[in-house]
């Protein structure tokens, strides 16, 4: 099976083949740790994990390197700590910890490595040296900026001409650059800030943001990567000047594709602080288990906008209960590992398609559920109901869903304050005694707890089961 993916570079579908079918590389843009991860954050790194998994599925787990790295170093980094009267790194390691605690609860898959900036400055070093001999880098003020003019195809990347610059730069216009769209490489640091001394052909200071990815990406993975990945927010000014500094310091591509997700959209708006509507992902996982959020966020296309809401959480959550129930029942009986999907993979290999992907799932699920019911009746499975399940399963995982014991699922989360599981499993036992007991009155109290606590119970043959509805 061919996998597809949309190349920003080029604005086209196109065949994907790595360099080397080995050793697959991909970076994706990871946080600056100041704060909590928001949803949009959530969304590239979800979509960066589903490549990932499809690559590996292809090419092999031990084929496939995937770097994501850690910005701890930056303006608001710097901002933070001094707000609060702390170190830096007790803000970097703070916000790094949690961002990964959250994308594990959304089944993200652990980068192969996650590179920080500050143990790449000799690198950084290194880049800026070399676009200083090659006078496409130059020294004011105590900044070195990257001169845009001496790249002749600047701009490959997003399409904006040198003119249109000005919009999109980072730092604001000042005297020490001589165009405009002239980005920094280095900058001075100011009083109580962090500053290196890497080199003495330009002055102490701190890096620039783009030239942080360059560095990561030449040490970690190599002058040229197969796949770059991040939001569509950062094409322009981060990548183009990720492309500009790299291809003009190693005169070789950066990356070979670059896969860009879209923005999230939160009813009429984009999400923005600035409207006041940001989500994030560490609060949304008090309410929500992290594969709800996560098939949420799959529920559109990576390219296409991703209209976020309550309702969508509400049908995700059952569309994956519907799915754990077909998982308990796959479980019933020794499953039949074809590793074959359903023909889902034409779908989710044709440029991530996911909710294409997920339609063959459901339109699977019919079948699925007369195979349920055959269990159910107590029935011998033919091989071709075995198959159905697992093909079932499989789709499932490598979507990165479905993880999860099915009696985990459905005993899901209970709110603070609210019964623990012994607690649950003690009135459960109480309940059979006192309607033994005939103790009618009791057993109605405890019948009002669970109703309360919004938990369901099943009386079988077996004794009673429990689920939080």
């Amino acid at each position: 099976m061919e996998l597809t993916l949309y190349n920003s570079l080029t604005r086209k579908k196109e065949a994907f083949k790595p360099a080397d079918s080995k050793r697959v590389t991909m970076y994706n843009c990871g946080p600056t740790v100041y704060s909590y991860a928001h949803i949009g954050n959530a969304r590239a790194a979800v979509v960066a994990d589903v490549l990932f998994r499809v690559l590996r599925h292809i090419y092999g787990e031990d084929h496939v390197v995937y770097a994501r790295n850690l910005t701890d170093i930056d303006d608001k980094i710097i901002k933070a700590a001094q707000e609060l009267g702390v170190p830096i790194e007790e803000i970097t390691e703070k916000y790094a910890r949690i961002y990964n605690e959250d994308l594990a609860a959304l089944n993200c898959l652990a980068p192969t490595m996650q590179p920080k900036a500050t143990d790449h400055i000799e690198q950084m070093s290194d880049i800026i040296v070399e676009l200083l001999d090659k006078e496409i880098a130059y020294i004011s003020e105590g900044h070195v900026l990257f001169d845009v003019t001496k790249m002749k195809d600047y701009g490959k990347l997003s399409g904006r001409k040198l003119d249109d610059n000005l919009a999109g730069a980072r730092v604001e216009v000042a005297s020490y650059k001589k165009n405009a769209g002239d980005f920094v490489l280095w900058k001075p640091s100011k009083k109580d800030e962090p500053s290196w001394n890497p080199s003495n052909r330009f002055p102490p200071g701190r890096p620039g943001w783009h030239l942080e990815c360059s560095a990561m990406i030449k040490e970690q993975l190599g002058d040229t990567i197969d796949i770059h990945l991040g939001g569509v927010d950062l094409k322009f000014p981060h990548h183009e000047n990720e492309i500009a500094q790299s291809e003009c310091a190693n005169e070789k591509p950066l990356a070979k594709f670059w896969v860009h997700n879209e923005f999230l959209n939160m009813g009429k708006d984009k999400m923005s602080k600035s409207v006041g509507n940001v989500v994030l992902v560490h609060d949304l996982l008090k309410d929500w288990d992290g594969e709800v959020i996560r098939l949420a966020l799959l529920k559109a296309h990576y390219r296409s906008e991703l209209v976020w809401s309550d309702d969508l959480l509400k049908e995700s959550k059952e569309n994956l209960d519907h799915a754990y129930r077909y998982k308990f029942a796959a479980m019933e009986f020794q499953k039949i590992n074809t590793g074959t999907l359903f023909g889902f993979d034409i779908s989710l290999f044709n440029d991530l398609g996911t909710p294409e992907a997920f339609k063959d799932i459901i339109f699977h699920s019919g079948f699925v559920s007369q195979v349920v019911q055959r269990i159910d009746k107590g029935k011998d499975l033919s091989w071709a109901d075995a198959k159905a399940l697992d093909e079932y399963i499989n789709s499932w995982n490598l979507l990165g869903l479905l993880q999860k014991d099915p009696e985990e699922w459905f005993r899901g989360k209970g709110k603070d304050g609210g019964l623990s599981d012994g607690e649950i499993e003690a009135l459960i036992l109480e309940r059979t005694e006192v309607r033994a007991a005939k103790n009618w009155a009791r057993a109605d109290e405890i019948r009002d707890v669970f109703a309360e606590e919004n938990i369901i119970l099943e009386d079988g043959k077996d004794g009673t089961t429990w689920r939080r509805g």
